[in-house]
């Protein structure tokens, strides 16, 4: 049979697994063994399956497909001591993606893409810089954590976080993304909990309302970068059409609807938003908010041309916005040496 004819299964229940296997003349129980082998153990591949008879594997491979062990991991970077690990990874039809995963003390998180390039042109990401091209499928946001899982498990690790904020604007993906992590929260899947499930956007107001909607609790954080609407639209043009204010006014409505805090993410960029002028602002535009913001120094980007501030520019900006009782930290900074921010190693590769 054909590749284009065989029925894909990744990312399908368990249900329905059993059933298209009871037609095709497979036992139920064997979905189950299948079901465990690929988001238990991380093997994609039905020859590999150690308890799965060979010519039930024979008719498997003859007429199903196993996106994970259809796409290649172009390159493979890790950071010298370890902890951080970036993929690009080639899809079925020749489009890339990034995902990156970091293990900590507290377990193993992973950034996903949602999105191949990204039509956002935010003034300090790579992401963007070959344009958008397509969204995901949820098959595909999900392949990113079983690959991560491929190289986890042998150790006795796991995906345990999933942050939605790699490639891409999420919220205009929203149906894709909402069914990966609905399949990734399954317990016989990756048994991964809301809690530690969170969808980045830039601010698309609809998608937050939608998001909320929803009613699945997730963590939301926000893109925010400047409380100045005029250096926010100069940052981040999708500040025309949603404005700070409506940004956060929507992030509130979806603060009290879920009953989670909301991060704001503040990339620090020097000389451009990292006075204690822009601190001041920030603070007063989150005050008695159901907030709290991740400071975040610019990674520098090649083509973008921002640099980072001082350490002693950061602290000041940190302190400042703790004298105002604001909840604030420093994003603890990972893979800083293979390119781990959103979008570097893809456009790098599109430049061979």
């Amino acid at each position: 049979m054909r590749q284009m004819d065989k029925k894909e299964i990744f990312g399908m229940g368990l249900s329905e697994l059993q059933s298209l296997f009871i037609d095709k003349g497979l036992k139920k129980y064997r979905a189950d063994q299948v079901f465990d082998w690929l988001y238990k153990k991380s093997v994609f591949t039905f020859s590999e399956m150690k308890n799965i008879a060979r010519s039930d594997a024979e008719l498997m491979n003859d007429n199903f497909t196993v996106l994970p062990a259809n796409v290649k991991i172009l390159r493979r970077q890790q950071s010298a001591d370890g902890l951080t690990t970036k993929d690009l990874v080639e899809l079925t039809d020749g489009n890339t993606v990034e995902t990156v995963s970091m293990k900590h003390d507290y377990g193993c998180s992973i950034c996903v893409s949602s999105q191949v390039g990204c039509n956002m042109g935010c003034a300090f990401c790579a992401s963007g810089i070959g344009g958008f091209v397509r969204n995901l499928s949820p098959q595909e946001i999900l392949l990113q954590i079983a690959l991560s899982n491929q190289l986890l498990v042998p150790a006795g690790g796991r995906i345990s976080r999933i942050v939605v904020m790699g490639s891409g604007e999420p919220l205009l993906n929203l149906d894709a993304v909402l069914e990966a992590l609905t399949f990734a929260h399954r317990e016989d899947a990756f048994n991964i909990s809301c809690r530690n499930m969170t969808v980045s956007t830039c601010g698309i107001v609809p998608g937050i309302d939608a998001l909320a909607g929803k009613g699945i609790r997730l963590n939301l954080a926000i893109s925010l970068h400047a409380a100045n609407n005029d250096l926010r639209s100069e940052l981040m043009p999708v500040n025309d059409t949603y404005a700070l204010t409506e940004v956060i006014a929507a992030a509130e409505r979806y603060a009290r609807t879920s009953g989670r805090q909301v991060t704001y993410e503040y990339i620090l960029i020097a000389g451009k938003n990292d006075s204690l002028t822009d601190a001041e602002l920030l603070a007063n535009a989150l005050r008695f908010k159901h907030a709290s913001v991740n400071l975040i120094p610019v990674n520098p980007v090649e083509e973008k041309g921002y640099r980072r501030p001082s350490t002693e520019r950061i602290d000041a900006f940190l302190r400042f916005l703790q004298k105002r009782k604001i909840n604030v930290t420093i994003r603890k900074e990972m893979g800083k040496d293979i390119d781990a921010a959103c979008g570097q190693l893809r456009s790098k590769a599109m430049k061979r």
